[in-house]
């Protein structure tokens, strides 16, 4: 079975459960087993074999390997050739072909995930949101909260949910 880079990295310890969605090629001289943790990854890799022109399931796993879904999508809606170029076999042509042949089959889906992508929160910022609510938790007042939080997220000090809440908690006991 082939699998993307991707779904490796997301491979339990040996020994613990495991599912993965196969997609089945049959070939004259083969049958190959392709395996994705996803249903994106796998619908991604079905979309690009069966209808970009010049792409095979090795140049559809290299594209998983080397882009995120979400990435990919993005890069399709934006017309973003360039991007599409820097995976390993995508070469400026076939990245150009992907796009017009896909831009209407990734559809508005797509542009409504690119467009939450881009105004989505940074970790940090998530790390932020998550010492909010672990101080409302707490019994703090949620305006205390936010105040606290966003004056460490001003500092700058804090790396982790649990330093933000520990800081916060500083200022909150002053």
């Amino acid at each position: 079975m082939l699998i993307p880079l991707s779904s490796y990295d997301r491979l339990p310890p040996v020994g613990g459960q495991i599912k993965i969605l196969t997609h089945l090629q049959v070939r004259e001289d083969a049958h190959v087993l392709f395996g994705f943790m996803s249903t994106a990854e796998r619908d991604l890799f079905r979309l690009l074999v069966h209808n970009v022109s010049g792409i095979g399931p090795k140049t559809a796993l290299d594209v998983l390997s080397g882009i995120t879904v979400r990435n990919f999508k993005a890069a399709v809606v934006d017309s973003d050739a360039k991007l599409l170029s820097q995976v390993k076999g995508i070469g400026k042509k076939t990245a150009e072909r992907i796009i017009v042949e896909l831009k209407d089959k990734v559809g508005v889906a797509a542009v409504w995930e690119a467009a939450s992508a881009a105004h989505a929160p940074t970790p940090l910022e998530a790390q932020a949101a998550d010492a909010v609510a672990g101080l409302i938790a707490l019994q703090y007042k949620q305006v205390e909260a936010h105040k606290a939080v966003r004056e460490v997220l001003e500092k700058g000090a804090a790396t982790t949910t649990e330093d933000f809440i520990r800081q916060a908690l500083k200022l909150l006991v002053k």
